[in-house]
């Protein structure tokens, strides 16, 4: 990859975490860009509609350019046609937050959701486009579940288990505590949290299997106080049984990736 190329994503990765937007100078400190690359790089950005300035010589911000971006490739690869009624189906039977997740080499990204409406107050709702964590998410813990320990470690070695005080105070910080997390999960056939991800909050994740092979996950995830072990439980059957649906009609959608030939 070009220099300017890798600065120019690191600038839009950056701006994305920022949502407020950020100065030149602050900018280029942070990702070590040499003040006048980061200006002309910025400028360049702006020029093609992905950064704006808040005013004169003002911080940088995103554009939705970039979201109509991701947007319209998942419109076109069809995920939404394909997602949609399953995860509003569970989404209204929970009346919890469903989202919709999909393994694309060794990330595991949210790319749709749906909330369901029968509780009013509390909503458990992430941004959309994050890639989980893998060591402290029920999503995570889904895909890791169906990979053998030596493969699950290795991507959450890649990935790292984080600092303790983003995530809830049941997060895993060792090789030894998110083993046990997923041998349990396995034993169970779904992956289960409770204050794990973010303090207050309990989740829920099924793998999205093809041929088993995983190919995404679907989750439920709400404040504890609902959330509870006894309702993951009553809500495990419609979870799986989601998941299961989805995988066979995965095909339709050139986001899940093309099976094998012979393997479809």
């Amino acid at each position: 990859m070009s220099l300017a190329l890798d600065r120019g994503l690191s600038l839009l990765e950056h701006l994305a975490a920022h949502p407020d937007g950020l100065p030149l100078a602050l900018m280029a400190a942070e990702l070590d860009i040499p003040l006048s690359a980061c200006h002309r790089l910025l400028a360049e950005l702006q020029r093609r509609g992905y950064v704006r300035q808040k005013r004169k010589q003002g911080d940088y911000v995103l554009t939705t350019k970039v979201v109509s971006l991701g947007l319209g490739y998942l419109s076109n690869a069809g995920i939404v046609d394909i997602a949609e009624p399953l995860l509003s189906r569970l989404a209204q039977r929970s009346g919890e937050l469903v989202r919709l997740s999909i393994v694309d080499e060794d990330r595991l990204t949210w790319v749709a959701k749906s909330q369901g409406t029968t509780h009013q107050g509390l909503r458990y709702d992430p941004d959309m486009g994050m890639d989980a964590r893998l060591s402290c998410t029920a999503s995570g813990h889904a895909w890791l579940l169906t990979l053998s320990d030596e493969r699950a470690l290795d991507l959450v070695t890649r990935q790292g288990f984080g600092l303790p005080a983003e995530y809830g105070p049941n997060a895993p910080t060792s090789v030894k505590a998110l083993l046990g997390f997923l041998h349990a999960a396995r034993v169970r056939g779904y992956a289960q949290i409770d204050e794990v991800f973010a303090p207050g909050m309990s989740a829920m994740a099924a793998p999205v299997l093809r041929r088993q092979e995983t190919i995404g996950v679907i989750s439920i995830a709400g404040p504890r106080a609902r959330l509870t072990p006894a309702r993951m439980r009553e809500l495990a059957p419609i979870l799986l049984s989601a998941a299961a649906e989805l995988g066979p009609i995965s095909n339709t959608s050139s986001l899940f990736g093309r099976p094998q030939l012979g393997k479809g």
